[in-house]
């Protein structure tokens, strides 16, 4: 039973994010030759700005992913009700200061910015738009949260399909019929919010929570902001991360640059989503493990929700270094090849080391021990923001864009080989190498015909056009699908060695005896 749920639940989240990836791979050369440049960089740089709204969610939606599948594993009622209502409480004041953010900021559009005149209005009114669906979002937002925690994500990913479906069907429609900026940006924010109202009526279908003033409670509150305090330091963190990038540059080298940046990005966050969908599951997972206290299971998701991680990502970051050139060329033209490839090829590398072991941080979440993680992600955070500034403005050949992207990926690098493996693994008692075999060896072994196919074809098969790369692609993931099969069918994907150190399996077998003789 429980395999078929993480069947279900992955399986459709890779549904809801391949057509995803399918709808942007195709909607976003449309949407930047109908823009042109400019505005499509202010089309991106309006989200990304706005985004850095996620930080007014004071982490609160980790609290409720983690708290929510505490609450149901207990069976505690009571408890579930008083945290919903006062999440709620909490997520409508938060989404009146983003309003009221909003409406200030729009005025200071055109001075932070390098927007051209002629674009300044139709930016200010954009910005309103989506930070006003944004403010909105935040007391809807809980419900997804809920349906995380209660482990539905399949019911998460079949309102979301609906959503991208009539989003990329009415934003075909509008632009052929000659609208711009603002009514896109109209169809993509107005969506979204109704899928959220659906959502909520299916959390009250399977839990009908009592709603009212009586269940908002203090303590609760309390406890929920000593978690999720943490959490938002981790967020801001991630938002220096991976946000700072397109303004920086479009404070420094205007709308233009953006979008040379973006394609790469983009890119890498497609390979990003892909793996974060895998990965979500582990949070509820390891959180209804550790309010029982089994220790055993925790390291075996550890393990194993990493192996599964890197045998999703490494084939992807193959591709992408093999064929990245194609790829671009293929998606959105070959003028944007020699600036997009290079900043793809310095993001993707570190960010690969980091999706490898994305079930880490999850697990960090379910246990309720992200403080560490907090400074160590604020402290790259940081560097991050203040590599960007100088790389940007550098007039080197590292500089520009490069220069950004650079700055992005120094600080990256070094969590994801320092950090990253050896907190969670000192944390459970595994030794680190014993994590990096267990988990790595046989992605690493699988990949390795995928790259020797993959590089036979770029010699012998160059190709420039969507179809002939999409059968190349398709060709080389069979070949790796074989050995994904093989390792399936012997079952050595499933397989979880001896992971506890013997220091420490010493001492759980002591503990045991002692507690068995306190029993007698």
């Amino acid at each position: 039973m429980r395999k078929l749920e993480i069947l279900k639940n992955v399986g459709s989240s890779w549904v809801s994010l391949g057509i995803n990836i399918i709808i942007g791979f195709f909607l976003s050369p449309f949407i930047l030759h109908r823009l042109g440049d400019a505005a499509f960089g202010i089309w991106v740089l309006i989200f990304s700005v706005t985004g850095y709204y996620g930080i007014f969610d004071m982490g609160i939606r980790s609290s409720v992913i983690r708290y929510v599948s505490k609450f149901t594993a207990v069976e505690d009622k009571e408890g579930l009700a008083k945290f919903f209502n006062t999440s709620l409480a909490t997520y409508t004041a938060i989404g009146l200061a983003a309003t009221l953010v909003t409406l200030i900021g729009s005025y200071f559009v055109g001075s932070l910015f390098q927007i051209p005149a002629a674009f300044l209005p139709t930016a200010r009114l954009l910005f309103i738009i989506v930070g006003l669906s944004v403010a909105i979002g935040f007391p809807l937002g809980i419900f997804a949260g809920m349906l995380e925690g209660l482990q539905r994500f399949y019911l998460l990913n079949f309102t979301n399909i609906i959503s991208l479906v009539l989003r990329a069907i009415l934003t075909v429609m509008a632009l052929r019929r000659g609208y711009g900026l603002l009514t896109v940006g109209l169809i993509t924010v107005l969506l979204p919010l109704l899928s959220s109202v659906a959502r909520a009526v299916l959390v009250f279908r399977i839990l009908p929570l009592p709603m009212g003033w009586k269940y908002i409670d203090r303590s609760v509150f309390s406890e929920m902001a000593n978690y999720s305090g943490v959490t938002f330091v981790i967020q801001v963190a991630y938002k220096l991360r991976f946000k700072t990038d397109v303004v920086v540059i479009g404070k420094f080298l205007g709308s233009a640059a953006i979008t040379q940046f973006s394609i790469g990005g983009r890119l890498v966050d497609y390979a990003s989503e892909v793996v974060s969908s895998l990965a979500q599951i582990f949070l509820p997972m390891s959180s209804q493990s550790d309010a029982k206290g089994d220790i055993t299971q925790l390291r075996k998701i550890f393990v194993a929700g990493n192996r599964a991680c890197a045998l999703v990502i490494f084939p992807v970051t193959a591709i992408l270094v093999i064929l990245g050139k194609s790829v671009i060329e293929a998606w959105v033209g070959r003028r944007y090849v020699a600036g997009s490839y290079p900043v793809m090829l310095v993001i993707l590398l570190p960010t690969t080391l980091i999706l490898a072991q994305n079930a880490t941080p999850r697990i960090i979440y379910g246990m309720a021990k992200h403080r560490t993680l907090a400074w160590i992600t604020s402290i790259e955070g940081i560097a991050n923001l203040i590599l960007s500034i100088v790389l940007v403005r550098w007039t080197g050949p590292m500089g520009g864009v490069m220069g950004d992207a650079i700055g992005t990926a120094v600080p990256l690098s070094f969590t994801a080989l320092y950090f990253t493996p050896r907190y969670l693994s000192r944390l459970l008692g595994v030794r680190v190498w014993t994590f990096l075999r267990e988990a790595y060896v046989l992605p690493l072994a699988l990949c390795t015909p995928l790259i020797g196919v993959l590089l036979a074809m770029r010699h012998w098969l160059p190709v420039h056009r969507l179809i002939p790369l999409a059968a190349e692609i398709l060709v080389a993931m069979l070949v790796y699908g074989a050995g994904l099969w093989w390792a399936v069918h012997t079952r050595r994907v499933y397989e979880v060695g001896n992971l506890a150190s013997p220091e420490l399996l010493a001492a759980e077998t002591t503990e045991m005896a002692e507690s068995l003789t306190e029993q007698v």
